[in-house]
């Protein structure tokens, strides 16, 4: 099952990079496996998938021990982290996408592992959404380049949700212009609802979830 469903997104990336004018290896899928299983991990790495996204670091920690053979996995910790959690969330992840703060990069720079990051910049007015403010960029990206043990990699964002992938369009278009305006190169934004609009804006990492694995199931 999870073979025809990456075959169709695949299908879509393809024709977004086309209408875009960009080459498919400047896109990475990131397959979004919270909620399942280790053995769902397994049968997306042998049909050739690398990078796995994870929300939750407790719910990781049950699932790694299962996993550890997968030795050219990467995980990237895609949810909110909280402080308390820095310490297994550097040791099971090889990237955070969702630095938001000075004090949080300066925590995990402590745990002494190399980290590739992102910073997770909020473009919306919900309350529930994290993330760093625009206008707070420059200096959160000054802190972070002083870490030795961070790498800065890009930006990324979470919209607020439509079934109509154009109300997000705006959304990914901005943090484009702010990944430019910081010298930032890479971009995760896009989901399985809007990947094409966050690909034709500049998208360098998707994130998949329910197009490749179905639904979730509902605690």
């Amino acid at each position: 099952m999870v073979r025809e469903r990456l075959a169709r997104v695949e299908e879509r990336i393809a024709s977004a990079t086309s209408r875009a004018g960009r080459a498919r290896p400047e896109v990475t899928l990131v397959a979004v496996t919270k909620k399942f299983s280790a053995e769902v991990i397994r049968e997306a790495y042998a049909l050739g998938l690398r990078r796995f996204g994870e929300n939750y670091v407790q719910e990781f920690e049950d699932k790694h021990p299962l996993i550890t053979d997968l030795v050219d996995a990467q995980f990237h910790l895609i949810g909110h982290l909280q402080s308390n959690k820095t310490r297994p969330a550097a040791e099971l992840f090889q990237v955070i996408q969702t630095v938001d703060t000075e004090k949080l990069a300066r925590r995990l720079d402590s745990m002494g592992r190399k980290l590739e990051v992102m910073i997770e910049v909020k473009l919306s007015e919900e309350q529930a959404k994290a993330g760093a403010a625009p206008e707070s960029l420059g200096a959160l990206i000054e802190a972070i380049r002083t870490c030795a043990n961070l790498q800065l990699t890009g930006l990324m964002t979470i919209p607020p949700w439509s079934d109509d992938p154009e109300q997000t369009r705006p959304y990914f278009r901005r943090l484009a212009e702010l990944g430019r305006k910081h010298g930032l190169p890479n971009l995760s934004m896009g989901m399985s609802h809007d990947l094409e609009a966050a690909i034709e804006e500049g998208a360098t990492h998707i994130r998949i979830g329910t197009a490749l694995f179905g639904p979730r199931r509902k605690d």
